[in-house]
């Protein structure tokens, strides 16, 4: 996607092979500024203090710190059990940094098979190295097919409103090519309308505690051109009410076998919302998003509870919009405690529909099933 209209990507090795590059989110939208990663413990740092984020990034640069995981194996000196130990340790390190996105355990895993094909350490990292490649480029992939298979839903709504009016469209979160490598999962089918011609308007929320959606949905979207209004996390309902949405549109970072969505805390009151208004909800993600031994979401998806400081404390530009210097301070009365419950999850029965790589399907243990036979226990599950 665009920056200052240059394609760029969210992760990537650098030139000199040995080094993985990422863009730096915290600094968004005050500055664009990208890092150099070089071991695993640079990763791990970068995916839990959330310098990279959303399902489908933080498993890509899982991917590429994996990479990294394996030169510093082999730079040690390791092979054999001990390679194969250390690898394991830092493999649960990365794992460990954010319990609720699925495709972080999902790359590490598929980087740990990879690698038990041979034995010789200098082809284990030759191997990691092209596997986050292709995670990657798979990622974008995915992404892009993503918004070929949601456009329809827009073209249709737009032609039932007379082919006039511009498609609303409300999003929770940031779900887009930040969150991704490339084109998004929640976005793609909104940049795919806007290059093809049809008109949309996105409903940003500003998305507390950390205003992903002010920050960088909006940054986004402005940066390919795409209309929108950032709108407080509560004025969703309201604007349901009064017409001005025609349909939700948002990410996940876990999505059972089942249809139950885990996402950004209050998406669930944006699924609430809608359906009392008689709105469509929609989800968009990949297939590596889809946690396939989980069919309770609300019992068995675990939900990450980070530091209070994200709730009680918020930074913002001082002076000029343009400017990169940031302040933060204080939003909560002094001795007050806080709880900052990251995500939440939407029971399937609140969700329209799933919009993946391979189509969109209903938010069923079936309606899964059919677009994925081959990874899907449900037709062993009795269910």
């Amino acid at each position: 996607m665009l920056v200052e209209g240059i394609t760029r990507r969210t992760v990537w090795i650098e030139a000199d092979e040995e080094s993985v590059g990422i863009i730096d989110q915290r600094r968004l939208p005050f500055a664009f500024e990208t890092l150099t990663l070089r071991n695993a413990e640079d990763t791990a740092v970068a995916i839990r203090d959330m310098l990279v984020r959303g399902a489908g990034c933080i498993g890509a640069v899982a991917a590429h710190g994996m990479f990294l995981a394996a030169r510093e194996c082999h730079l040690a000196g390791l092979s054999g059990g001990g390679f194969n130990e250390r690898l394991t340790r830092l493999a649960e390190q990365l794992c460990a940094t954010r319990p609720t996105a699925v495709n972080l355990a999902w790359a590490v895993r598929r980087q740990l098979d990879e690698m038990a094909l041979v034995d010789d350490p200098h082809e284990k990292v030759i191997l990691a190295r092209d596997l986050a490649r292709r995670i990657a480029d798979e990622d974008a992939d995915f992404c892009r097919r993503i918004g070929e298979h949601g456009l329809p839903l827009l073209e249709k709504i737009f032609h039932q409103k007379g082919g006039k009016s511009p498609v609303n469209i409300l999003t929770h979160c940031n779900a887009g090519w930040l969150a991704f490598v490339d084109f998004g999962s929640a976005t793609a089918p909104l940049y795919a309308a806007h290059d093809a011609g049809i008109p949309v308007h996105v409903w940003v929320d500003e998305t507390r505690p950390r205003n992903q959606g002010a920050r960088l949905t909006a940054w986004e979207l402005g940066q390919h051109g795409v209309p929108h209004t950032v709108i407080v996390d509560n004025a969703g309902g309201h604007l349901m009410q009064h017409g001005l949405v025609d349909l939700v549109l948002t990410g996940t970072d876990r999505t059972t076998w089942t249809g139950d969505v885990a996402n950004k805390i209050g998406t669930y009151l944006k699924a609430l919302a809608a359906r009392d208004n008689g709105l469509p909800f929609y989800v968009a993600l990949p297939s590596s998003t889809f946690d396939w031994v989980t069919a309770d979401g609300l019992a068995g998806i675990p939900i990450e509870e980070r530091s209070g400081d994200e709730v009680s404390r918020v930074s913002g530009s001082v002076g000029e919009l343009d400017s990169a210097e940031e302040v933060e301070v204080n939003l909560v009365a002094k001795g007050s405690p806080v709880a900052n419950y990251a995500f939440d999850v939407t029971p399937a029965r609140l969700v329209t529909g799933l919009i993946s790589e391979r189509g969109i399907c209903a938010a069923t243990a079936r309606g899964i099933a059919e677009l994925y036979p081959e990874l899907s226990p449900w037709r062993e599950s009795g269910i």
